[in-house]
């Protein structure tokens, strides 16, 4: 007799017998982090090749609106390793220097522009800094599971408020956050329940801190608010993960992962592999986000983990 192949009679018999042995079993949790959800909402093809595909297509280099916000966050992740009498604006200054990244600028001279003008920012933000006032965390990674959900995230900064905690998210882009952005941000809002959960203290207050400008964006959430911001993130989850089971049936083959097409695809990562992004317009260069400060602009040079 014929033995089933992988696709037959034998693969279907194992198949159900797994689904009967553990149908009573509770389905594993949705691993993400919030840059991976948003990921899914801004398009799915982009997030097929990012998450799903093996190997995954090659990305384009770093753009230097990246580079800068690499440097700028980890010189003042850097900045709290320092001893307190270390911690000075100067020495902040210095280490955007010494973490500096060339990639992506047009040339030198314009790379030079753009340290010299991160310094500055640094400088000015750290000399409104208690050097003493020492974070719960900084670059503090936060985990929370729901029913359906387990989600991991890294926080800028968390501040010990007193009786609260708040969390800090720097931001570099040309454009100024509004409060409306600190109140809609999803990520924030799953770093603040994560924080709260980890920590069993509250933590309603979210933070848009705007190095360019110097502006505070702020928003204090509820309990309610958050439980909200829980459910769109597993609302998301639901949707990607019924993408990822049809991916795994018909690999790229997969209609559940079409383009998302507009002018995000001018900056997509991934779009040398997208004929529908291509289409949609050219490629903006490498350095475009540092000389057009109109919003939408290019996207967060911070995705998180």
């Amino acid at each position: 007799m014929q033995q089933g192949s992988p696709a037959g009679p034998a693969s279907a018999a194992r198949s159900a017998f797994v689904q009967e042995s553990f149908g009573g079993m509770p389905r594993r949790l949705f691993r993400a982090s919030p840059s991976r959800l948003l990921a899914w909402v801004d398009c799915p093809r982009r997030y097929r090749m990012q998450y799903l595909d093996r190997p995954s297509p090659p990305q384009r280099p770093q753009r230097a609106h990246t580079s800068v916000g690499t440097a700028v966050h980890n010189a003042l992740r850097d900045w709290w390793d320092l001893a307190p009498e270390q911690r000075t604006p100067e020495a902040g200054a210095e280490l955007v220097r010494t973490s500096w990244i060339e990639a992506g600028f047009r040339d030198a001279d314009q790379s030079l522009e753009w340290r010299q003008r991160a310094q500055g920012q640094v400088r000015t933000y750290l000399s409104d800094v208690d050097p003493v006032d020492q974070p719960l965390g900084i670059e503090r990674t936060v985990s929370l599971k729901t029913e359906e959900l387990a989600l991991q995230g890294r926080i800028d900064r968390l501040d010990d408020r007193g009786s609260e905690l708040a969390v800090v998210d720097y931001k570099t882009s040309r454009w100024e956050p509004t409060d409306d952005d600190a109140r809609t941000s999803l990520p924030l809002a799953l770093y603040a329940a994560a924080a709260w959960k980890m920590f069993r203290r509250r933590c309603v207050r979210v933070e848009l801190h705007h190095l360019p400008s110097g502006a505070v964006a702020t928003h204090e959430h509820s309990g309610e608010s958050l439980q909200r911001k829980i459910a769109e993130a597993e609302s998301i989850a639901r949707d990607a993960r019924r993408a990822e089971d049809d991916y795994a049936q018909f690999g790229v083959d997969s209609g559940r992962f079409p383009a998302t097409v507009g002018p995000l695809c001018q900056w997509c990562d991934f779009r040398a592999h997208c004929p529908a992004g291509q289409a949609f317009g050219p490629e903006k260069s490498s350095w475009a986000a540092l000389e057009d400060p109109a919003r939408p602009a290019a996207p967060s040079s911070r995705t998180g983990a």
